[in-house]
């Protein structure tokens, strides 16, 4: 099992690095648009809609991610996505989710748990255009954030784990493991700090390198957010994993609940 997760994350890997570095303006939209549209239409199974109403659903979300570019270039203008989108998925993740995990609801109406999957998806997709519009590296040094606390969490959580971070909605995950990963960021925080002076060549940044630490262990704790809100989802809906394209880790979802919390935060502090 371990060794079908490490081919398939390297197999990603090639294939984010080769659009992240080579694909132009334009094609970098696509990619992320595609990326968006298999996750929402992950998202729409996990709400349980016919192959359909999904269908338009992931339509739907993708055509508010590529409005921006549809009514102006914005990428020679400015910032690809307004702030007022960034600070809205701020608050979604750092006030509603935390209380949606606290108190486990099960909603009720589709529609609210749809807009929910919009309001994750979006902001985040329109993250990794604005950040890779600042360098592709700045965007490669956030995501590394993310592979750092999952990498660091997965193998200190096996090896030390004894008390349960949230039992009920992802056993497998461990306060040790939270620690674990909290101690390699600020680890990886310290050294970007460090390099601060040779981080000029990737544009300017609102963060100080005396910020980058805890600026990257704020966007630690929001990944793990990311990570149990889409683990509680996942419980809910009856299923381990978001889908089945990806060998050894399920599907698009399950490879960016990290990420889609800590993307739009990461555009708040590194540019706004």
């Amino acid at each position: 099992m371990l060794k079908t997760r490490v081919m398939t994350a390297a197999v990603l890997l090639a294939v984010f690095l080769s659009g992240l570095f080579l694909l132009p303006k334009n094609g970098w939209i696509a990619f992320c648009a595609v990326l968006l549209g298999v996750a929402a239409w992950e998202w729409g199974a996990l709400a349980a809609l016919a192959a359909f109403i999904r269908t338009l659903y992931a339509a739907l979300v993708v055509g508010l991610f590529v409005l921006p570019e549809v009514l102006a270039d914005s990428w020679a203008r400015g910032p690809y996505a307004p702030a007022w989108i960034y600070y809205a998925a701020a608050s979604f993740w750092l006030v509603l989710v935390p209380v949606w995990i606290w108190r486990q609801p099960r909603l009720g109406s589709r529609a609210l748990l749809l807009a929910a999957g919009a309001t994750a998806l979006v902001p985040a997709a329109a993250a990794l255009v604005d950040l890779r519009g600042v360098h592709p590296s700045l965007l490669l040094a956030v995501l590394g954030t993310v592979w750092i606390s999952d990498t660091a969490a997965y193998f200190i959580g096996r090896r030390f784990g004894r008390h349960k971070l949230a039992p009920s909605i992802s056993p497998g995950k461990t306060w040790e493991g939270v620690a674990g990963a909290l101690a390699a960021v600020g680890l990886y925080a310290l050294a970007w700090a460090y390099l601060g002076s040779v981080l000029a060549w990737i544009g300017p940044m609102k963060v100080a390198p005396a910020w980058v630490l805890p600026v990257l262990l704020g966007l630690a704790v929001a990944g793990i957010i990311g990570d149990l809100f889409e683990s509680l989802i996942k419980r809910q809906a009856g299923v381990k994993d978001s889908g089945t394209l990806l060998p050894g880790h399920g599907g698009i979802l399950d490879r960016i609940d990290a990420p889609l919390a800590m993307l739009p935060l990461a555009v708040l502090a590194f540019m706004r």
